[in-house]
């Protein structure tokens, strides 16, 4: 279809627009990726954003009808499942806000598909506490005002995607001016590079030049041996079931519906329960011996969206090493009985993960800088967790949106989020964690109390030159930071650490912890513990290995 003269928009255009949208993003992930204000190895806007709209993309393909509001509802419900940092999150709210506007509709003219973009604009600073100009933000709210003002009698979707397009490019060019540490490292904001991207990407479409490509990863397969299942075989594993249920008003009551009806049900015929539900969508998970009861049972309560059944004893037979470890795990995994306090935290690395769960963590979430969990993995974490308060420390600043949002479709448990922005601030509330009180109110503000007065520091390598906070920086060399201040910039890593602690203001602390990485050791850590020592004698100095891959090593002053 081309769409040069098209004047509406209906469910086909606005498919081929999402699609050349996210391959076009899928194109320049590393491009965006190096957007990166620290010049660290850990940029990863880009695949953020590209894995949040590739959750949507199967959902939506997977809509039959011809409707521009069904598109973008699934779209949307796909993409918020799938969001994870920041810019991803904030993505996700404009395509929500999007298909809100859409809603019902078959088709759209310009005008209201305009008006649509813009309730997306309003969902997504609404879904930001203090929302910072010079963002995605901006660029989404620019170029869609700019679009929207230009619309005419002449007009096309190619026109309004080409003046969104170019507003989009414009304000680009102006986050830095708007946002100073863009300015200081000569940059401009990656998350509104991701968004205008993918409007490059609508444009090639419109212009019958679609961006091709796998934009979303197909759902792994493994070669099964059905000759590992005999007619004289035993079934020993059961069935995998899983399922995405809509729920139907016709069936049940729709304010009153909760997971519990299914969890209580499915613990009586099955194990390795997960089950949560998004708007009226339930997406259940759990194995089981007869997978007809499951699906019998949930049929009472709406109509199946997908569905997948897979026999475990193939599944056993043909997975490799790790993930048939990661299989056993799940199999032998029951629903915890359910208790008044619980608390989910994220990490990256064995040695940090380990400490956070003998602190009393319930579920570490493993992700962390370039690792950034979705908002589905929180989800998956409160259920596990199975309590009436769940508290949340997310240890990231670019992870609490995706933590946020997870906690506002999550109806089972009162989630409680903690903003821990680094694993400093997570060690010290854990090693310290009291549910004592057994008031959840007093728990979360001895957690936001026990953060204070903790300094954080990293050590990573540069991946390039740049100047910033004063500091001269090589590509190669060793930096320390903490938080979004850039202190020391070194060529010898443990020269590097040393320095990063003299600059944290050690001397007034008691603890010096070095959680060192993958690319560190203990030798080192030897070398800055007679430091310390020898500078600092007041302050008591330990070592952990963290197993952090980013990070040398990390600096906790308590």
């Amino acid at each position: 279809m081309n769409m040069q003269r098209q004047k509406v928009v209906d469910g086909n255009i606005f498919e081929r627009l999402i699609l050349s949208g996210a391959a076009n993003l899928k194109a320049h992930a590393d491009t965006v990726n190096q957007l990166n204000v620290f010049p660290i190895p850990d940029g990863d806007t880009g695949e953020n954003m590209c894995m949040t709209i590739n959750g949507g993309i199967a959902p939506m393909k997977n809509v039959e009808k011809n409707s521009v509001g069904e598109k973008a509802k699934a779209l949307s419900e796909g993409m918020l499942l799938s969001a994870r940092g920041n810019s991803g999150v904030i993505l996700a709210q404009l395509f929500r806000g999007l298909a809100k506007g859409l809603e019902s509709k078959e088709t759209v003219d310009l005008e209201n598909f305009a008006t649509a973009f813009r309730q997306g604009v309003q969902c997504a600073y609404d879904a930001v506490v203090q929302p910072v100009e010079g963002t995605i933000l901006t660029v989404a709210r620019e170029a869609t005002e700019y679009a929207k003002d230009r619309i005419n009698a002449d007009s096309t979707v190619e026109s309004f995607v080409l003046d969104y397009l170019t507003e989009a490019k414009a304000s680009l060019k102006r986050t830095p001016e708007l946002l100073g540490v863009l300015k200081e490292a000569g940059v401009t904001d990656s998350g509104g590079a991701g968004l205008m991207y993918i409007a490059e990407g609508m444009l090639y479409a419109t212009q019958d030049n679609d961006v091709k490509g796998e934009v979303y990863e197909s759902v792994k397969t493994v070669n099964l041996d059905f000759g590992k299942f005999t007619e004289d075989s035993e079934m020993e594993y059961g069935y995998c079931t899983e399922f995405l249920l809509r729920l139907q008003r016709s069936k049940t009551d729709l304010t009153s519906f909760t997971t519990d009806i299914f969890i209580d049900y499915l613990s009586g015929i099955g194990d390795s329960i997960v089950a949560f539900l998004t708007g009226t969508i339930l997406k259940v998970h759990v194995h089981t011996m007869t997978p007809w009861k499951v699906l019998e049972f949930a049929q009472r309560y709406g109509e199946f969206l997908t569905v997948k059944i897979e026999n475990m004893t193939l599944q056993h037979n043909e997975i490799n090493e790790e993930s048939r470890k990661k299989t056993e795990v799940e199999e032998l995994r029951v629903r915890k009985a359910r208790k008044k306090f619980g608390l989910v935290t994220v990490a990256t690395g064995e040695g940090i993960v380990g400490i956070f769960k003998e602190c009393g963590a319930d579920v570490v979430i493993e992700g962390g800088q370039g690792k950034n969990p979705s908002t589905d993995d929180f989800l998956h974490a409160f259920d596990e967790v199975n309590a009436d308060y769940i508290f949340v420390l997310p240890n990231n600043g670019n992870i609490i949106l995706a933590a946020r949002q997870a906690a506002d479709l999550y109806e089972g448990s009162e989630i409680i989020i903690v903003e821990s922005k680094n694993v400093g601030q997570a060690y010290s509330a854990l090693s310290l964690l009291d549910y004592s009180s057994d008031d959840p109110g007093v728990i979360a503000d001895k957690l936001k109390q026990d953060m204070q007065g903790v300094a954080t520091g990293m050590i990573t390598r540069s991946v390039r030159d740049a100047v910033l906070n004063g500091v001269e920086i090589e590509s190669d060399d060793f930096i320390g930071f903490t938080d979004k201040t850039m202190l020391v910039s070194r060529k010898d890593k443990t020269d590097a650490v040393c320095g990063l602690i003299d600059k944290m203001g050690i001397e007034e602390k008691e603890y010096c912890i070095l959680v060192y990485g993958q690319n560190g050791s203990e030798n080192d850590c030897d070398v800055v513990r007679d430091y310390v020592c020898r500078h600092y004698p007041k302050v008591e100095f330990y070592s952990v290995y963290g197993g952090q891959e980013v990070y040398d090593f990390i600096v906790i002053l308590q």
